[in-house]
């Protein structure tokens, strides 16, 4: 018996060896999966542990700038990857909502747009895509009338103030200019502005109009079903002749065909700054106003708590946030024609380049009206439908 018995106890042994070998991976072939960690070592660090490409879809406006800050951020963090994706802020939003779009790092031009996308997004999927909170800030640029000289000689008020009350009166005149003073041989008012179902400035002008016709600081749902509202903002809108989808484009076309397309355009500052040097000498020259109320394209930058991001994708999005955000690259806004979002960052300097000092002699201002705060994303929405609704064009 003694045989079988050390038999026996020899193949037991041997299945034994054989499980511990199969629970430790094939004895030591493959390495024990630890836990993601930082460089500090931590689980909750917030540093990327490696290469890591990040999707940074953004709005249009601000191309030039953001593409030079990512060349100066890659080339010290050799490690990160930034794809830029630049796209109009609503239809950015649309695509993101519906899941067309998966990108990490969000920046649309203004937070009506943020606001918008938020509120859409927890209807859909009762989640946050981002913490609405806090402070959001890239750059600044508010919302202004761009004016050919002679045009606004008539337009303003005798304290050389521009608003939508003035610009209702002069457009909604079926007398065309001579209404309200000028040449029978300017024609009708002729007003740009964008498509709200297309561009974010075309909403933010709307938002303008609600401000000043209330005398408000804030929009309500119930004040966009008042019929006087309504009426006011179509006839202000009989003097667009097309709403364009970009901003950029319009007022490329004001530069190249003068007041015989547009007397008047709403447009982001930052756009007056970079177009108005090309315009002086064409048709006139081109004044800026600042509406009585304005509101900030406030360029919020958010990373997307969404699915599709991984922690080390989040991880170097923070990091290029805080890059962007810093002092030295906040400092060349100026150049773009952007305010700095960080207020320790001078506006007033006696550099050549600073358009502030510039341009100031065409109504560029460092002051600005007060603004509104943005209406949150169930106003917006249907401060959209109320203008489509209104404005059958």
């Amino acid at each position: 018996m003694k045989p079988k018995v050390a038999i026996v106890a020899g193949f037991v042994v041997a299945v034994i060896v054989i499980i511990v070998i199969a629970i430790k991976g094939g004895g030591g072939d493959k390495q024990p999966v630890k836990p993601v960690v930082g460089s500090q070592g931590s689980a909750g660090s917030t540093t990327p542990t490696a290469a890591a490409e990040i999707t940074f879809e953004y709005s249009t406006e601000k191309k030039e700038w953001l593409e030079a800050a990512v060349v100066e951020f890659e080339k010290a963090n050799p490690t990160i990857k930034v794809k830029l994706v630049g796209k109009g802020s609503l239809e950015s939003a649309n695509n993101i909502l519906d899941g067309t779009d998966k990108p990490v790092l969000w920046s649309p031009a203004d937070s009506l747009i943020a606001n918008l996308l938020a509120a859409d997004w927890e209807t859909k999927y009762s989640k946050k895509l981002f913490e609405p909170s806090g402070d959001h800030a890239l750059l600044l640029s508010p919302l202004v009338f761009v004016v050919w000289e002679d045009r606004a000689k008539v337009l303003v008020d005798a304290n050389q103030q521009l608003s939508w009350k003035q610009i209702h009166k002069a457009v909604a005149s079926p007398k065309g200019w001579p209404a309200i003073g000028g040449k029978a041989a300017w024609g009708f008012v002729k007003l740009g502005h964008t498509d709200p179902n297309r561009s974010n400035s075309g909403v933010q002008a709307l938002a303008l109009m609600a401000l000043e016709f209330f005398n408000t600081q804030t929009i309500t749902v119930e004040q966009l079903l008042d019929p006087k509202f309504q009426d006011f903002v179509k006839e202000i809108e009989s003097g667009v002749q097309k709403f364009e989808a970009s901003t950029g484009t319009f007022m490329t076309d004001m530069i190249r065909f003068g007041p015989s397309k547009y007397d008047i355009a709403v447009v982001y500052e930052s756009l007056a700054v970079s177009q108005i040097d090309n315009a002086q000498g064409r048709w006139g020259s081109l004044h800026i106003y600042y509406p009585p109320v304005t509101v900030w394209s406030d360029h919020p930058v958010v990373v997307l708590d969404a699915e599709w991001v991984t922690p080390d994708q989040r991880a170097a999005a923070d990091k290029l946030v805080a890059f962007l955000r810093s002092k030295p690259v906040q400092s060349t806004a100026l150049r773009f024609g952007f305010r700095p979002a960080d207020p320790s960052v001078p506006m007033k300097t006696a550099e050549g380049t600073n358009p502030f000092t510039k341009l100031a002699q065409y109504g560029l201002s460092t002051d600005v009206p007060p603004a509104a705060k943005p209406p949150d994303g169930v106003v917006v929405r249907n401060l959209i439908m109320m203008w489509s609704r209104v404005v059958k064009k």
